[in-house]
């Protein structure tokens, strides 16, 4: 796309200007299919395929890991993309929405769950990153290729939501090509047929395949709609959940089937050297080389998310207390370039102990997750039924107060009844005991939450009439 006053280069590497306000009408454009490349070029990246690794690691035969892996996609995947469609009636950021659930002040609690969850993922993510950067380069020192993809990760954040989507792209073509590619080599270096079906199904292991995946979709909820927000008001909100729900459940279970395959045949080989292990099984140098940057292309996709979504997180929470809607450009770089730096330290101090950490982080995070993604998309779908007053959301004195009490004692109900579900490392609850180690602690949290937050919501929620906008923006709701 170009415009009037620059080439479509400059138009790209302009800094972004929108932050957490309303995206204007006069500035909405593309179509739901940006979202399907967005998200299928976040999710073909190698902390997929780690995560799909996973349950075979830990016990699941290969063939049962990746059923188990589809259904938590496909049930992940539809959460996340309800989460997706509200963008572009709204044209808010995700986090800022909550508002409304939780209060101006009290959206900040689950907030605070939000940023940690970006710092551990843009770490993690940043580790495998700057692996594959140092292979490229040929060097050893390993924070070298963390501070590299560091700080590529904040050039492209600041700029913001159109190159953002251009990365996804490119991401999305060389994705399909580098991974299509190795999944033929792994054919062709090991039977893989032969370690396939080979381990008794197992309900425990196959649970816990379906939390990874199911995690793993629904960690994405407090960010979607950050980057549907700027499509046309008149987007489908069916079009858009479809779009979101097919381009992240296809890109994950293809990386999390080949790495569910790769576990199976390779074992140690791949557990000791995940990056490197991927190199090898490449052949020739040239061809190992390019699939290096195929790995540092999806993990620039996704790094930028959690970066650009951390950024918005520490705004909505800093503006809760100040009342701002809007920052300069200087202070979104700022906050972006700091987030990136925490998490640049963190990768350069993180455990040698990756995979393991990495499950118990990414079940951790699904135990504080579902119970806000139960109290938002109900109080948007069932309560709201899609009418917010969107000044209301910056205003503590407003429709929706500061600290919305019942909403947030149900979260933290949600939260706590979870714990004799789960199946960590540091913590086995008695009742998962009872299951035989099954953890089923995400399914409660999300049944539970639901169960208790609409008739709470229904009896204290004040939902306007309609759509309210800011009037500065001259948009009005046209359902009425």
């Amino acid at each position: 796309m170009t415009h009037d006053d620059g080439s479509t280069s400059e138009v790209l590497l302009t800094p972004e200007r929108r932050t957490i306000d309303v995206v204007p009408d006069d500035e909405r454009h593309g179509t739901p299919r940006s979202q399907f490349t967005l998200w299928f070029g976040a999710n073909m990246q190698i902390t997929a395929i780690v995560d799909g690794a996973l349950a075979v690691v830990f016990g699941a035969d290969a063939l049962w890991a990746i059923i188990g892996l589809l259904i938590g996609n496909v049930f992940g995947g539809a959460v996340m993309a309800l989460h997706s469609a509200q963008g572009p009636r709204m044209g808010l950021p995700q986090m800022i929405s909550s508002r409304a659930q939780f209060g101006v002040k009290g959206a900040v609690i689950p907030l605070v769950l939000v940023i940690l969850m970006y710092l551990g993922f843009a770490a993690t993510g940043t580790v495998l990153a700057g692996q594959a950067v140092n292979k490229v380069l040929g060097i050893d020192s390993a924070w070298v290729g963390i501070v590299i993809f560091g700080l590529l990760t904040a050039f492209v954040a600041v700029t913001g939501y159109k190159l953002i989507h251009i990365v996804g792209k490119v991401a999305t073509v060389v994705g399909i090509i580098g991974f299509t590619y190795l999944a033929i080599r792994l054919f062709l270096e090991y039977d893989v047929l032969d370690y396939v079906g080979i381990i008794d199904f197992d309900f425990v292991t196959f649970l816990l395949a379906i939390s990874l995946g199911a995690g793993w979709q629904l960690t994405f909820g407090p960010y979607v709609a950050d980057y549907s927000r700027y499509l046309p008001r008149k987007t489908s909100e069916r079009t858009t959940f479809w779009s979101t729900f097919l381009g992240s459940v296809i890109g994950s279970q293809w990386s999390m089937t080949f790495g569910a395959l790769v576990a199976a045949v390779a074992g140690d080989a791949f557990l000791g050297n995940q990056v490197g292990f991927m190199g090898d099984l490449a052949g020739p140098a040239i061809i190992a080389f390019l699939i290096y940057l195929v790995i540092v292309t999806g993990k620039l996709t996704v790094n930028v998310l959690n970066a650009y979504g951390g950024f918005m997180s520490i705004l909505t929470t800093v503006t809760a207390f100040d009342g701002r809607s809007q920052i300069s450009t200087k202070a979104r770089s700022f906050y972006i370039l700091g987030f990136t730096v925490i998490s640049m330290f963190i990768a350069i101090a993180a455990s040698a102990d990756f995979l393991d950490n990495f499950k118990n982080f990414v079940l951790v995070l699904l135990m504080v997750f579902t119970p806000w993604s139960a109290i938002n998309l109900i109080d948007y779908y069932l309560i709201s039924k899609e009418r917010i007053d969107i000044p209301a959301l910056y205003d503590p004195n407003g429709r929706y107060g500061a600290w919305n009490v019942p909403a947030l004692v149900v979260y933290v109900v949600g939260v706590l009844a979870q714990i004799p579900f789960l199946a960590q490392k540091m913590y086995t609850g008695p009742i998962t005991d009872m299951l035989g180690g099954a953890d089923i602690s995400w399914i409660v949290g999300i049944v539970l939450t639901g169960a208790i937050y609409y008739p709470v919501a229904k009896r204290f929620n004040n939902p306007p009439a309609a759509m309210i906008y800011p009037t500065h923006t001259a948009m009005v709701d046209s359902r009425v």
